[in-house]
């Protein structure tokens, strides 16, 4: 479908939506916190590999299919981006490619 995890240009990094895919392929995390935090992982890993790190992220957007569920995932983005404060939105959508899914994460960074 022609897709990149992230994509560099010139200073801006943009991470694609993540969601909770485990590495070796097995279930996601089933609660929304778990999910949050392997979204976030898989988020720093990519940024990584682009030169860039959590510091330099500028914007997140969250996509939950359950807006119950946003103390758990903000609790997660917090432990990651609290002192960092990048602009973030959370949206609540209908549902996500996998029904095990809860949440799919994107991140914006601005390498200075």
């Amino acid at each position: 479908m022609g897709y990149s995890r992230a994509v560099a240009a010139g200073p801006h990094v943009f991470v694609s939506g993540t969601a909770p895919i485990a590495a070796e392929g097995g279930d996601p995390p089933a609660d929304a916190y778990g999910q949050a935090r392997l979204c976030l992982h898989l988020v720093l890993e990519a940024l990584e590999r682009a030169g860039a790190s959590a510091a330099d992220v500028v914007r997140t957007r969250m996509f939950l299919t359950d807006a119950a569920d946003m103390d758990e995932i903000g609790r997660a983005h917090a432990e990651v981006f609290g002192e960092l404060r990048p602009a973030s939105s959370a949206l609540v959508v209908k549902a996500l490619l996998d029904p095990r899914w809860r949440i799919e994460i994107e991140a914006d960074a601005l390498i200075a």
